[in-house]
């Protein structure tokens, strides 16, 4: 607009603003002033002109854009930086900076893990950095690159998405037991699921062999496999995940690490049961089944009303009765008809087996070196006899009689007592337990009920078996033992018995399975109708 002259009035200004002409469009005015009919006609503003002029008034959006997606042609950008031989997610999803475990990161090119992925997060200063720009959310799964803060969806990161969080059909576990499988992780080292090894990064072998007996009894296997537990206790969430990673058919190395599991049973347990020093594996077992059974929604008072329970649970019948002073000395554990014998029925998940006394002295008659050296050897059918209801015990001055109750549960898991302890020392029970792994028949020691036939066998069969060992620890002096466990499982694809001691994982043949200290027994109950042939 022109400047208004200095000798021009302000009245004259208003009255040309406020005249009709001052409304005409600018375009119109222009033609006017040329002067022709035709031109006038053909500069009348079009429908595309009135949207571009309306485009050109608007004023522009100055607020910057968050990126959306990457450049056209640059989707796959940083890809080939991934690592997948330094991706180990076996461990505590911490960023590895703060501690926290909210909104974890991890880098995809060392392994590392971050907090978070915005402006002031420490992935993006990782990004920015070390020049590292592939980050996945340990939670979502999703890959982000840093810091142009995009997600890519590239199925050639489908791998370690799978490797993050293993997801099986129902389909998938039932193939478990049928087909022989045999796998390759990236150091081409051949590897069966099921029979990896497990890390002991302290002293956690006695987890080690209790999570590898539980990971290959089925029900509990199959439930850990394809439940959502994501609202379950974290107990029963990180055993899942570690399972499943055991079971893992895709995975990039032939070990897991139970770094996760066993941080949350250091917790659970206030420190009772910690990686850095060996405890029991038959504490450990009672602890932790009992434990998941709540975790997994059990109930104190009501039976079977888990998992756990329905797999393990059975009832045995106790009798018991006070010895007197009329007791025959000669056979204190003779139930007397005069005294009160009290019955009870109990529940157990574990059945605690003695193994005879070890003889105090040696008896020399004669033999030679090698024969008064031999370690004693006892079947596991004579230790079983303390639940056949005709061989009572003596346990603080009372007599008392087991005897187990049909029906029995689908698994069996005993307990070997091998460690007596005394008001000086912890005793050990060298006593080899020989056993067939195959058709162990428990009907002698269950009391006949409504629902079974008499004579007819309860057929059990061997699928773990921990044992316990004695060695003389490195670095220490002589004389000092320490405790190794292992754990023998059965492949029943191909009937073959593998025995797994932290990393080292080997054949083991099936006829030398009870020349081991066996200490924790898992039997599985052979189906009505299965044939004797078959495992």
């Amino acid at each position: 607009m022109s400047k208004r002259p200095a000798d021009e009035p302000l009245d004259v200004l208003e009255v040309r603003r406020n005249s009709p002409a001052s409304a005409t469009p600018k375009r119109l005015r222009s033609e006017d002033y040329d002067g022709g009919d035709q031109e006038h006609q053909s500069s009348l503003p079009t429908s595309a002109d009135t949207e571009d002029d309306d485009h050109l008034d608007e004023e522009p959006d100055l607020a910057p854009q968050k990126p959306t997606g990457p450049a056209e042609g640059f989707s796959d950008l940083y890809l080939d930086t991934v690592n997948r031989a330094l991706l180990d997610f076996d461990f505590e999803k911490l960023c590895s900076i703060s501690l926290s475990n909210i909104n974890v990161y991890a880098c995809l090119v060392c392994g590392k893990y971050f907090q978070g992925r915005g402006k002031s997060s420490h992935a993006y200063t990782h990004s920015l950095d070390q020049d590292h720009h592939v980050f996945i959310n340990m939670a979502s799964l999703n890959v982000y690159i840093l810091p142009e803060s995009y997600e890519v969806k590239n199925k050639t990161l489908d791998d370690i998405k799978y490797v993050v969080n293993p997801t099986y059909t129902k389909e998938d576990v039932r193939r478990l037991d049928r087909e022989e499988v045999e796998k390759t992780d990236l150091g081409k080292k051949k590897y069966i699921p099921g029979f990896v090894g497990l890390n002991n990064i302290k002293q956690n072998d006695y987890v080690n062999v209790v999570v590898h007996a539980l990971a290959h009894v089925v029900p509990l296997r199959n439930y850990f496999m394809l439940e959502d537990l994501r609202f379950k206790p974290e107990l029963a969430q990180r055993l899942s995940t570690l399972i499943r990673k055991v079971w893992n058919p895709r995975a990039f190395k032939s070990h897991v690490s139970p770094h996760e599991l066993l941080q949350e049973i250091s917790l659970r347990s206030s420190k009772k049961f910690t990686l850095l020093q060996q405890s029991d594996p038959v504490d450990f077992t009672h602890w932790f089944l009992n434990n998941l059974h709540l975790a997994l929604g059990g109930s104190k008072t009501k039976p079977q009303s888990s998992i756990i329970q329905q797999v393990f649970q059975g009832k045995l019948k106790l009798e018991s009765q006070a010895i007197t002073a009329k007791a025959d000395a000669s056979d204190r554990l003779r139930f007397e008809e005069a005294g009160e014998i009290k019955t009870q029925v109990t529940r157990f998940m574990v059945l605690t087996l003695d193994l005879p006394p070890k003889p105090i002295f040696r008896t020399d008659d004669g033999g030679s070196e090698g024969e008064r050296n031999i370690i004693p050897q006892v079947p596991l059918t004579t230790i079983l006899r303390k639940y056949d209801g005709l061989h009572p015990q003596e346990l603080q001055g009372m007599r008392r009689r087991y005897r187990l109750l049909h029906p029995l549960p689908p698994y069996l898991m005993f307990h070997i007592k091998r460690f007596t302890q005394n008001k000086f020392v912890a005793e050990r029970n060298n006593t080899i337990v020989t056993f067939n792994p195959r058709s162990l028949d428990m009907s002698p020691f269950v009391e006949p009920g409504e629902k079974m036939d008499m004579g007819e066998p309860i057929l059990y069969d061997l699928v773990a078996n921990i044992t316990h060992e004695t060695v003389v620890e490195t670095g220490k002096r002589e004389g000092e033992l320490k405790s190794v466990y292992k754990v023998q499982l059965l492949e029943k694809a191909r009937g073959k018995w593998f025995e797994i001691q932290d990393l080292v994982v080997k054949e083991v043949a099936r006829e030398l399975l009870f020349t081991s200290e066996s200490y924790v027994q898992i039997w599985e109950k052979r189906r009505v109708g299965k044939r004797e042939g078959k495992a």
